[in-house]
């Protein structure tokens, strides 16, 4: 048995931080037309959404935990809405921070994604998402929420462990496109609710009562984060 062991982590540490070859120019293409394909088409984008609210609510989470607030709990609702529960000072940076974290989550995820698929390391990008999702599923505290995170870590789990490399290329790459693309979608939903009268009580409109400084420059931080992301992203892609 401590042969095996002896054997098999560092096989097992050579396959996580290994390169693997890029995908052809065509495939990263096609990944992308997928991608675009369940963003912006408005009933495909309603089931994709999920995805970017996992993202969104995680980076909420993220940045509670880091900021020293004591996180209580994270909602995903069927709606495509969410809710993470932090306690600690109801203002201040860490705060001001952690509201602020969850639109711009998605597209940095994609970013840092896109970052490691350019140095070819496609392993080490599934195996990083199936992790992130484990550690978010035990803070989740509903049902749905419990089953959109467990099926989004078993695909993972299931196409790093036994997809072939061209396979979980692929699939790699999809993901990362879907977080660049999908995750510039979600402010110009949030602004046209503001232009309506709506969304009185999103991230935007609870920093603004935070820090003093209007909800609309807020919303220009978001659509800036996510334009840039999927800009600098998609550049590594279409160049690795």
């Amino acid at each position: 048995m401590d042969r095996l062991a002896a054997t098999a982590l560092p096989d097992l540490w050579d396959r996580l931080t290994g390169t693997q070859p890029a995908p052809a120019l065509w495939v990263v293409l096609a990944t992308c037309a997928a991608a675009l394909a369940v963003v912006v088409p408005h009933p495909a984008w309603r089931m994709s959404r999920n995805a970017i609210t996992i993202a969104h609510e995680g980076g909420h989470g993220l940045l509670a935990l880091l900021t020293g607030r004591q996180l209580t709990g994270i909602r995903l609702h069927s709606d495509t809405s969410g809710l993470t529960v932090s306690r600690g000072k109801p203002y201040g940076a860490g705060m001001i921070l952690t509201a602020a974290a969850g639109y711009p989550a998605p597209s940095l995820l994609g970013l840092g994604g896109a970052a490691l698929l350019a140095a070819d390391r496609i392993t080490l990008l599934l195996w990083a998402a199936t992790a992130l999702l484990l550690a978010m599923l035990v803070m989740i505290r509903n049902a749905y929420g419990v089953l959109t995170v467990v099926l989004a870590g078993g695909t993972f789990l299931l196409v790093s462990w036994l997809a072939q490399p061209q396979v979980q290329a692929a699939f790699g790459y999809a993901v990362v496109w879907f977080l660049l693309l999908g995750g510039v979608r979600p402010a110009f939903e949030l602004q046209a609710r503001r232009s309506r009268g709506g969304a009185g009580d999103s991230d935007a409109d609870q920093l603004s009562r935070l820090t003093h400084v209007p909800a609309g420059l807020w919303l220009l931080l978001f659509h800036a984060v996510s334009l840039c992301s999927l800009i600098g992203g998609g550049r590594w892609l279409l160049e690795g």
